[in-house]
């Protein structure tokens, strides 16, 4: 692949942050109001918004939003994070834009044959999500639910149930728009796509709504925004906008269910941009007239990708996600009380574990990484050493960069989050400190999302800090590696590394699944992206400075631990076809070795415990972190510490001395925190269920063990 020919960096004008994303609100409020005024040939296309500076909304408690594209999604693509947060006590919806008729033929395999009935259907997947959601909050999986119907934007309603245990609340909404017309085989996508388009829900046997109902591009984005800014969320769980690239034989795609040329089902892919526009609309519609961004994060995750790389989840942990599927699946001679049927009852059983398809068993975020980005910040006052001042983090809170600061140092307690502008943005940051202490904060902003024929576009942007400690610059565009929109939306989340001569090193995954990099020079001037080649490898990357002062790139790939590295200092990263270490399932935590080299974490597929490849050595277990999930590491003057989670998804820090200690206490972490060192310790830092951070020092609870053990 040759280089891609992306111009200068460009500095964005001031503050325009009304005006920019309004465009998607006001189509949404005009589809809303029922306006009889005819539409324009083409919407136009939400831009990106960011000017900082806008108040943002605190959030009273936590609340999950899911937004599926067929019932079942949740199940083999979201847990186990789902089950952690319903088990932590945070209340859920979850919203399914499609009814998942299918064919209509619910049949139970070695079953008799059955006749197609897309009603009967429609509510057997209903009782089949009641099955698995009462057994996922502790209840016997035939607890009747309440059932009635919900009042949505522009005189729609839909059906919802709801189901509560002690401080665990379920709620799903059934918007129930079919998968297939007779004029539209993919009716969702073309929905999308199709500006003429409209269709009508289907109306499943035994509920308790009677009449179907009617919707188009507009009507869906006006019902999801309104949704949002009914319930709140504070976590908006969402499947992939933007999957891979994945060339399969036509037998081959149509076995996997496959959209064409992509590793994911057309209608997850359609749910998801619908999802990520509604976030969009949301913004826009509560920022109008000074309003206030909502404060949410965004979790987006793989679908059908599954089915294509080492599957990540141990025994455990895959036992206890495909178990919530078997009252999903259910059986066709349960007593359930639903006359129409008891579940899907073609991934039933021991189904789910025995498909070849395998999705059951990996869960993938589409964009990895720890949250948030944390440094120990410069004082910008009176520039004393970061590392006796406060704590700043770095993530992203309504699609918007934001920042937060210990309210002073040591204090383990965060102000309020401060807008930095640069929406829409992916959920996770890359990030670097340059020579005099300046952070660079990087993102993967979605510069356009428009149906009906219009930009769908993704770009990486950067935000420089004007002084250490203090205010930044404008957001700077640093293009995309890609050259045109379609291969530009499979680029994965920005990782950046500083290295002793003062460049900066900038890597992003692109469309092959390989690397590609842009290099700062010291001078501040950037070079053009480069593509690296090599080996496909998972997103998720990991960018270190060895001793030698070398950088070094690894990402998980299919049959190792893939490898970019400079030959010497100064020169350019380069593949080096000789990977290092077993394969791996995940992305790859890597450290300076002690004694030269790159020491790297990761677990290998399918297992539990955490691998350790240390530079040129054999690889052995680090002994008390087996779980689930990623790895993070960093070094201290003791040595390395390493956290994961554990099988209930706990933190766990397992320190030089090998000592492990586990975080008890507090907020559940939205998939991966931030490691440090500093002057008070090993130090974690996490986004919460309800969008705040939180501070988790373990050594002194460590430490506090030690004392109440002495006495």
């Amino acid at each position: 692949m040759t280089a891609a020919r992306i111009p200068e960096p460009r500095r964005e004008a001031g503050p325009r942050r009304r005006s920019v994303i309004a465009a998607l609100a006001a189509a949404t409020a005009a589809a809303v109001a029922g306006c009889s005024v005819p539409e324009p040939r083409r919407r136009p296309v939400p831009a990106a918004d960011p000017a900082p500076g806008m108040p943002i909304a605190s959030a009273g408690r936590a609340q999950l939003m899911q937004i599926l594209a067929h019932p079942d999604d949740d199940l083999y693509f979201m847990n186990p994070d789902t089950q952690r947060m319903l088990d932590s006590g945070v209340p859920l919806v979850s919203v399914y834009i499609t009814a998942g008729e299918h064919t209509g033929v619910n049949r139970a395999p070695g079953g008799p044959e059955v006749a197609a009935d897309t009603e009967a259907y429609t509510s057997a997947r209903h009782q089949g999500l009641r099955q698995a959601y009462a057994s996922l909050i502790g209840l016997d999986k035939f607890t009747p639910w309440t059932k009635g119907t919900a009042s949505l934007r522009g005189d729609r309603r839909a059906e919802i149930n709801t189901l509560t245990s002690g401080n665990r609340r379920v709620e799903l909404i059934f918007l129930n728009l079919p998968e297939h017309t007779r004029r539209h085989w993919k009716a969702l996508p073309d929905l999308w796509h199709d500006r003429s388009m409209s269709v009508r829900t289907v109306v499943a046997e035994g509920s308790p709504l009677r009449e179907d109902v009617e919707y188009d591009h507009d009507a869906l984005l006006g019902v999801l925004v309104g949704l949002m800014q009914q319930y709140r969320p504070t976590v908006v769980q969402t499947l992939d906008p933007d999957p891979d690239i994945q060339l399969s034989d036509e037998r081959t795609r149509r076995k996997d269910s496959e959209q064409p040329g992509y590793s994911d089902h057309a209608d997850h892919t359609t749910a998801a941009l619908f999802a990520w526009a509604a976030m969009i609309g949301w913004v826009a519609e509560a920022t109008e007239n000074g309003g206030q961004v909502p404060g949410f994060v965004a979790n987006a995750f793989r679908g059908y990708y599954n089915r294509h790389w080492p599957k990540n989840l141990p025994p455990g942990t895959l036992r206890e996600k495909a178990g919530h599927l078997v009252p999903y699946g259910g059986d066709p001679e349960w007593q359930c009380g639903n006359t129409a049927g008891c579940g899907d009852y073609g991934v039933g059983g021991d189904r789910p574990l025995t498909n070849k398809k395998g999705w059951v068993r990996s869960t993938h975020h589409r964009h990895p990484g720890p949250r948030p980005a944390v440094f120990a910040e410069r004082d910008g006052q009176n520039g004393r050493d970061g590392r006796d001042g406060r704590l700043a983090a770095y993530g992203v809170l309504g699609l918007r960069a934001v920042r937060w600061r210990e309210t002073e140092a040591g204090s383990g307690r965060w102000g309020g989050p401060e807008d930095l502008g640069g929406g829409p943005l992916a959920p996770v940051l890359g990030s670097t400190a340059l020579k005099d202490g300046r952070q660079l904060l990087f993102g993967l902003r979605i510069a356009a999302l428009g149906g009906r024929g219009a930009a769908n576009r993704r770009e990486i942007v950067l935000l420089e800090q004007r002084s250490a400690g203090g205010a930044f610059l404008a957001w700077t565009g640093l293009g995309n590696p890609e050259e045109t929109d379609d291969r530009g939306r499979r680029i994965g989340v920005p990782v950046a590394v500083t290295a002793p001569d003062g460049r900066v090193h900038l890597f992003v995954r692109n469309a092959d699944r390989q690397v590609s990099t842009r290099v700062r020079a010291e001078n501040g001037s950037w070079g053009p992206w480069r593509a690296l080649g090599g080996e496909a490898i998972q997103d998720g990357l990991s960018a270190v400075v060895d001793a030698d002062g070398l950088v070094h790139v690894f990402g998980a790939g299919q049959d190792t631990v893939r490898h970019w590295a400079q030959p010497a200092p100064g020169a350019d990263v380069a593949f080096r076809p000789a990977g290092i270490g077993p394969l791996p399932g995940g992305p790859v935590a890597a450290l300076p070795g002690r004694r030269g080299g790159v020491q790297l974490y990761y677990r290998e597929p399918a297992t539990a415990g955490v691998t350790s490849v240390p530079p040129g050595g054999r690889p052995a277990e680090a002994v008390g972190l087996r779980g689930y999930g990623p790895v993070h590491a960093v070094a201290t003057r003791r040595g390395d510490a390493v956290m994961s989670r554990d099988s209930r998804g706990r933190l766990r820090l397992l320190s030089d001395g090998g000592r492990v200690v586990t975080r008890e206490l507090g907020p559940l972490a939205l998939e991966s925190a931030a490691l440090l060192d500093s002057p008070r310790g090993v130090t974690a830092v996490g986004l919460g269920p309800d969008a705040r951070p939180w501070i988790w020092r373990p050594e002194a609870v460590a430490a506090a063990d030690d004392t109440a053990a002495a006495r």
